[in-house]
């Protein structure tokens, strides 16, 4: 089949490497693609990823059989929709579906229309009103933007100065103010359809920019797939309870979802309670999940985008962990330094690691910073240790001046195991 992919950022760089080993897939395009995404797509074209029009005309010029949707923006904007009355299969979810990331509130509500399991909250439309509902929970607690504010719209208060100046910071707008759970979180990444459910896997990454999970927020310093502390009993659960539940009544309310629905889960004492969704792939959590998929991807995210899963097997994936490590660019998650020169990608690769690219550019020959993430490194072991050790082996053989990534990706298990 012809498919159009649509993105630009490491997340895509994985999605493109995969898709371009499916059998059953005959002719890849990406749009508007980055350097890393020349080296599988048969071509690259230059389309805003956000604007629908664009997007259905280009799937229409190549003729695209299935349109794969990366990032999170231009589901919320309606582009499954629009391809949807142009007659062409997309694998995302509708602007309506896509409220399960777009708005944090609309999917609180959810759950408790439908026993969803997650933490009690209060959703303000004002700053007075976020700061009476602290008194509701106490601290710590979470604050969080009820809008798209891709992985870094959380806070984690400790104290009540701390909680009033996330608060402050946010401005006036919807918040939601939610009860702090306690547990470990893992990342479960599920193929919907619009009823039928399967789970493909599980990841954890690394939020925070500093060593052992300290500073701000970012996209995402790192990732690896399998989560053990996700077993397959929690996972289980974490299906019937959360996934399937939520695929229902997403369903029963008349806007079904299709693609991929990523629940950022807390693993409590009471079991798997939802953090919340996200309706695309993690952003790194995908650059670890890829190396792990044994079947025909573009066949299985074709039947999701038709509404067939029902038909097809549960995933494969191979018996393998892997590791993911961010490369950023100085200055990030602030504002990033760009321009910086990149080498030693192909020595990094040189024993079976992949390098996937987000925030690049060529300038003539040489490859170049352009983004805050800008390197995705990623390798595979037999166990979690050995799939450590061969991704920061090759990212040892990157020489980028202007970047930095954390050296203890995977730490808390690693130490667990130790």
């Amino acid at each position: 089949m012809n498919i159009l992919l649509i993105g630009s950022g490491g997340r895509e760089d994985a999605l493109c490497w995969r898709l371009s080993q499916s059998p059953s897939c005959e002719r890849l395009v990406a749009a508007p693609g980055n350097p890393g995404m020349a080296r599988w797509a048969h071509a690259l074209r230059q389309v805003d990823a956000n604007d629908n029009d664009a997007i259905v005309a280009l799937a229409k010029d190549i003729e695209a059989d299935l349109v794969v949707i990366g990032p999170e923006a231009p589901l919320c904007n309606g582009v499954a929709d629009a391809l949807d009355e142009a007659g062409i299969a997309c694998f995302g979810p509708s602007a309506k579906a896509a409220q399960l990331e777009g708005s944090k509130g609309f999917t609180k509500d959810l759950c408790a229309r439908h026993d969803i399991p997650t933490a009690a909250y209060v959703r303000t439309e004002k700053a007075d009103e976020a700061l009476a509902a602290l008194d509701k929970f106490g601290c710590p607690v979470v604050i969080k933007a009820d809008g798209l504010a891709a992985g870094k719209g959380v806070t984690v208060a400790t104290s009540r100065d701390e909680a009033e100046a996330a608060i402050e910071a946010a401005g006036e707008g919807p918040l939601v103010i939610e009860e702090f759970l306690s547990g470990e979180e893992a990342s479960l990444f599920a193929l919907v359809d619009g009823r039928s459910t399967r789970f493909l896997a599980s990841a954890q990454d690394h939020k925070q920019v500093g060593e052992g999970d300290t500073g701000p927020n970012t996209g995402g310093m790192g990732a690896y797939s399998p989560a053990p502390v996700l077993d397959d009993d929690l996972a289980r659960r974490a299906m019937e309870e959360v996934v399937q539940r939520t695929a229902d009544a997403m369903a029963d309310e008349g806007m079904p979802f299709r693609g991929i629905l990523y629940a950022g889960l807390m693993l409590t004492e009471d079991g798997p309670k939802l953090i919340e969704y996200n309706v695309r792939f993690g952003d790194p959590e995908c650059e670890a999940i890829m190396p792990r998929i044994a079947d025909d991807f573009a066949a299985m995210l074709h039947a999701v985008a038709t509404g067939d899963l029902a038909d097809m097997p549960d995933p494969t994936l191979e018996d393998a962990h892997t590791m993911t490590v961010i490369i950023a660019a100085e200055g990030y998650p602030g504002t990033p330094k760009k321009g910086g020169k990149i080498t030693g990608l192909e020595d990094a690769e040189a024993d079976g690691a992949i390098v996937f690219q987000a925030g690049t550019v060529l300038d003539g020959e040489t490859l170049r910073a352009s983004g805050g993430r800008v390197l995705a490194v990623t390798a595979a072991g037999e166990d979690l240790q050995q799939a450590r050790d061969a991704t920061y082996a090759a990212l040892d053989k990157i020489d980028f001046a202007d970047g930095f990534h954390r050296s203890d990706i995977g730490w808390r298990e690693l130490q667990r195991r130790s």
